[in-house]
């Protein structure tokens, strides 16, 4: 019998007959895996299977390709943010995305290492523009583990290491201030804090770096697929759009 016990974090819950619901949870060393919780619809554990929440998972099937059955204790629950309409967004999109994108069962620690603390700046952070910064960092790191990542560290046509200011969105890589002479509408601008440089980027950066990740997640990763996901990010970076102006 396959078995693991480790602590997950929730990223996605589906009803499945009448009282029953599907976990799908982000652990540190087995990556994303699935269980079926008994009961998992009732009034004890719905409180508990809320995504963005930490449980102790124990999850154990017959074979490695079988569904296996969950039991789950919390260990952490950011419910109280869900209050917040710009938070409980966050989290929707940042839990949704993982759940929909992670193949099952490959390991991907740095990203559970960046998710959780992506949760844990939403729940600590005094403006919306701190952990949005956090949420441009994660979908960033997404795209590069799952092998669509984007090269800023030097421009795409020249070579060069300086005064790298926007992004292509064809290639996804870096172009210097001069080698974008008279192609700036057709770039996208590059904030200096996905580069590891600004520690402190406004939250019109923060837009800026969304933008981007936004453009190749939609295409590279999403490509098409998962409407209704697109849709929640859209929302979300509405609200933060409408909390900037």
């Amino acid at each position: 019998m396959a078995s693991l016990t480790a602590d997950a974090i929730v990223c996605a819950v589906r009803a499945h007959g009448e009282h029953g619901a599907i976990l799908r949870a982000l652990t540190q060393e087995a990556g994303l895996v699935a269980g079926y919780v008994r009961g998992g619809r009732s009034r004890r554990l719905r409180p508990i299977l809320i995504p963005g929440n930490l449980v102790a998972l124990d999850l154990r099937a017959r074979t490695e390709e079988q569904l296996g059955g969950a039991t789950v204790e919390l260990l952490q629950s950011r419910a109280p943010l869900l209050a917040e309409p710009l938070a409980a967004a966050s989290i929707d999109w940042a839990t949704s995305l993982t759940a929909a994108t992670l193949p099952e069962s490959q390991p991907y620690p740095v990203l559970h290492a960046a998710l959780s603390a992506l949760l844990d700046a939403i729940g600590v952070a005094s403006s919306a523009r701190q952990w949005a910064a956090a949420l441009a960092r994660y979908e960033l790191l997404l795209l590069a583990e799952l092998g669509f990542g984007l090269d800023l560290e030097q421009c795409v046509v020249t070579g060069a290491l300086d005064d790298l200011a926007f992004v292509s969105p064809k290639s996804g890589g870096a172009v210097s201030v001069g080698a974008a002479q008279g192609y700036e509408g057709r770039l996208f601008r590059l904030p200096r804090f996905l580069r590891g440089v600004d520690a402190s980027p406004s939250m019109a950066d923060v837009l800026d770096a969304l933008t981007i990740t936004g453009h190749f997640l939609a295409r590279d990763v999403l490509d098409g697929r998962n409407r209704d996901l697109l849709t929640v990010r859209e929302r979300l970076v509405d609200r933060l759009g409408r909390a900037v102006a």
